[in-house]
């Protein structure tokens, strides 16, 4: 009996990893007058739960991958935000102080994204 109980976890554990659901957590650093962009590649839409620890605000912009930015939204230090991300579009998370800041960031839905650094 103590057998197949085994199993049947082992099983339940390996199979957990095709359910259609995903998750991915990270806190970023962003150097200074830098940007980190999420997404910059084809892909399906995903939520982004976005915690600035910094001491200075930080900026987000939706970035189509085909050109273009819009919707800015200004998160001030210890400010939590969700946003809904399209499909094939980036999220850009800008950093115009001189100082470095980390993000909390938890992202659901599609998860595989493209992850970079650019030059604010």
């Amino acid at each position: 009996m103590i057998k197949y109980l085994t199993f049947a976890a082992c099983l339940l554990l390996t199979g957990c990893q095709y359910l259609p659901f995903s998750q991915l957590t990270s806190t970023t650093t962003i150097g200074g007058n830098d940007a980190f962009l999420l997404g910059n590649n084809p892909h399906g839409s995903f939520t982004v739960s976005l915690k600035n620890l910094g001491k200075t605000d930080v900026k987000i912009w939706r970035c189509p991958i085909d050109g273009g930015q819009h919707s800015p939204v200004q998160v001030k230090p210890n400010e939590h935000i969700s946003v809904r991300v399209e499909k094939n579009t980036a999220l850009r998370i800008e950093n115009a102080s001189a100082k470095s800041v980390d993000v909390l960031l938890k992202v659901k839905g599609d998860t595989g994204l493209s992850m970079g650094y650019q030059k604010h």
